[in-house]
């Protein structure tokens, strides 16, 4: 086996698994979920989003006898979060969440295509301030993640069948992929820390969230880090570029 084949499997494998499955089993399910229509999820999303949920964070608001179980999440009306494999975390601390109760703070994880965690407590949070909700940014990014990682896999697989130094340039999303994360992640965080709202209970000035540490946002200590989903967009940028310059010297061999 050629050796950029063998890089660029791993990468297919490694982002269809932690991405690109999860991605497509839940989509339009959080819809039909806040339109009140769980009963129209398929089996097969509520099997995968399971699957996908082992050893997550689990809300201290979310019965111990449902957590895990999408069918009875939806019943019992508990926040539920996408299936994909997160990739950024931000946990909030404060007085009012003591430690006992609280552990991990108020955290949120931040997917490819939507979020996971204590999102309503952090909007909440967020209104204090004067922030607006997580929803109002990311709009597109949510909206056309599930066809940007239909189209990056399906170039994945299109690498292997063309033999010129040309095909590197499909592996190119995935080598650039965690940079672009960071890029947006951070351009939002800016617009959220500079359009503060008069609605909040009391004003603070713009400034901008931390992107990575720990940071204070008035009585708050927060924490942003990444979680597992950005070291694995790593590792397949790693094996993206690898099989990218493989693919460039194997086509300089054959000429």
């Amino acid at each position: 086996m050629k050796k950029s084949v063998l890089y660029s499997l791993i990468a297919l494998f490694l982002f269809s698994v932690s991405f690109t499955i999860p991605v497509f089993s839940f989509y339009g399910v959080a819809e039909k979920i806040k339109n009140g229509e769980g009963d129209k999820v398929s089996g097969f999303s509520k099997t995968v989003w399971n699957l996908y949920q082992t050893k997550r964070y689990v809300s201290n608001t979310t019965p111990s006898d449902v957590a895990g179980d999408l069918e009875k999440m939806i019943d019992a009306g508990a926040e539920i979060g996408v299936a994909s494999i997160p990739i950024w975390y931000v946990s909030l601390e404060a007085p009012n969440y003591p430690k006992e109760a609280f552990p991990d703070g108020i955290p949120v994880y931040f997917h490819l295509d939507g979020y996971s965690g204590d999102v309503h407590e952090m909007n909440t949070i967020n209104h204090y301030i004067g922030m607006y909700p997580m929803d109002t940014g990311g709009v597109l990014e949510r909206k056309i993640a599930p066809y940007f990682l239909l189209f990056v896999t399906l170039f994945i697989i299109w690498f292997n069948f063309i033999n010129s130094k040309a095909a590197s340039l499909l592996m190119v999303p995935t080598i650039i992929l965690p940079l672009g994360f960071l890029i947006d992640y951070s351009a939002w965080l800016y617009w959220f820390g500079h359009n503060m709202q008069n609605f909040g209970a009391f004003t603070i000035k713009p400034f901008m969230p931390t992107v990575f540490g720990d940071g204070k946002v008035a009585q708050f200590t927060t924490h942003s880090y990444p979680t597992l989903g950005f070291f694995i967009l790593l590792i397949i940028a790693v094996f993206s570029l690898l099989a990218a310059l493989s693919k460039a010297k194997e086509s300089q061999k054959i000429q």
